[in-house]
């Protein structure tokens, strides 16, 4: 077999395997909004250099949790869960510098306090009225003043 062949057969390969992994992707995304629907939803993982440690992902809620999966893994279950009780929404603001290229556009940062700490977000203006209205809607008895 010639060189060129061989090349031909890897590249051959490689395309299948990307074009696989992308039908996974779409196939993933459809599944998890099966059990409800989803949007877009970034997540800063690291806080430790300004406006940077960004991950794009999507949300969901599940009940009184909110789940956050990353966009470009094929992992089914979430990466990180937040429950509602034990969110606050602390406000919001525009992404500025290495963040704009960073996050989806349109998207608003919103900070969030948590037990384990400050938590930052960024979503679409409609998602954050729902994101406000799903935090608001407590249940009954619920502390309001607890952080």
């Amino acid at each position: 077999m010639a060189w060129w062949e061989w090349l031909l057969d890897v590249s051959g390969l490689v395309l299948l395997l990307l074009v696989g992994y992308g039908a996974a992707l779409v196939a993933r995304r459809r599944l998890l909004a099966r059990h409800g629907g989803t949007f877009e939803l970034s997540h800063r993982l690291n806080a430790d250099a300004p406006g940077r440690g960004w991950v794009l992902g999507m949300g969901r809620y599940e009940g009184e949790r909110l789940e956050w999966f990353r966009v470009f893994t094929l992992w089914p279950k979430p990466k990180r869960t937040w429950a509602r009780d034990q969110l606050t929404y602390d406000g919001r603001r525009e992404p500025v510098g290495a963040e704009q290229a960073s996050l989806y556009p349109d998207h608003v940062v919103i900070r969030c306090a948590s037990r384990d700490g400050e938590v930052e977000l960024a979503m679409s203006p409609a998602s954050l009225t729902g994101f406000q209205a799903w935090l608001e809607a407590k249940p009954p008895g619920t502390d309001w003043n607890v952080r």
